[in-house]
């Protein structure tokens, strides 16, 4: 299994970004996929969430209309759209699986929320 996020950078309050994570090494189709952050100091924390089969998504609380996450089984990626970005939302954002294997992390990719 392997994750490979990508799409972070600097952006200003209040601008946008959108996160990538190409996925390899199972059956991309047949599992729900996960995006969590860590800020600095800090415990990661869940962010959102998209099923398998009908694409349901839920947020965390702190991100609920502001992020959108989507996938594209065809590409076997899945997306992390941030709108109305806060200064609060600056960390390393990590996709994430569950397999029959276990579970298994990108590498995280770095967004910096700062004027």
């Amino acid at each position: 299994v392997q994750l490979v996020e990508s799409g972070g950078g600097l952006v200003q309050p209040g601008g946008s970004l959108r996160l990538s994570c190409a996925a390899s090494g199972f059956t991309f189709s047949s599992y729900g996929m996960s995006w969590y952050r860590q800020a600095p100091g800090k415990e990661r924390e869940w962010v959102a969430r998209i099923s398998s089969a009908t694409g349901r998504r839920t947020y965390a609380d702190s991100v609920k209309g502001r992020f959108t996450m989507s996938r594209d089984n065809a590409k076997s990626t899945v997306y992390l759209q941030m709108n109305s970005l806060k200064p609060e939302d600056t960390a390393v954002y990590y996709c994430n699986v569950v397999v029959v294997s276990g579970g298994y992390w990108g590498q995280g990719t770095q967004v910096t929320v700062s004027s």
